[in-house]
């Protein structure tokens, strides 16, 4: 297997997760937050994928989704357009309301397509490169993937386990 198709792999479970949480909900039940201040499915599938769109747009030198292709008019937030949910207040993951899933989902398979095309093209030394000289030790694309992985795979997790909730409750 060769690192293309290992990071294909990752974001497609990312997909699927993603798809497994959210898919056939309602607006309501995509916005129900289990406990005050608490995250609900509609924010973290939105965040997830804002983050993924935000970190490998970055790392390919390309456009994101979100503002290319029109999603962020779609959802018509009242967010800044370059806003990624991190660091977001209670009120501010309460404003993150979308009118379906497939609006959701939707967005994420745009990113999840980009991503893949991306990755696709990767090769083992392409993973060395450095994205980011902010951080010490300076992050590589590697790194960079991995980590975008991994926050994902988490908040797939939690909104998960927010859709148990609501179909338990």
């Amino acid at each position: 297997m060769t690192s293309a198709q290992l990071l294909t792999d990752a974001f497609g479970r990312i997909r699927e997760a993603v798809h497994g949480a959210a898919g056939g909900l309602t607006a309501r039940q995509l916005a129900h937050r289990p406990a005050d201040g608490a995250n609900s499915i509609a924010w973290l599938v939105w965040h997830l994928t804002r983050i993924q769109d935000d970190h490998v747009a970055g790392a390919a030198g390309t456009g994101q989704a979100w503002t290319e292709d029109g999603w962020a008019g779609r959802f018509a937030l009242p967010l800044d357009a370059s806003d990624i949910g991190y660091g977001h207040t209670a009120d501010e993951v309460a404003a993150v309301r979308v009118e379906s899933a497939d609006l959701l989902t939707g967005y994420h398979d745009a990113v999840h397509d980009r991503t893949v095309a991306y990755v696709s093209t990767l090769d083992d030394g392409d993973l060395e490169r450095v994205v980011d000289r902010s951080w010490d030790p300076p992050v590589t694309l590697g790194v960079r993937l991995i980590s975008v992985i991994s926050d994902d795979l988490q908040h797939a997790g939690q909104a998960a386990y927010v859709r148990g909730l609501i179909e338990r409750g």
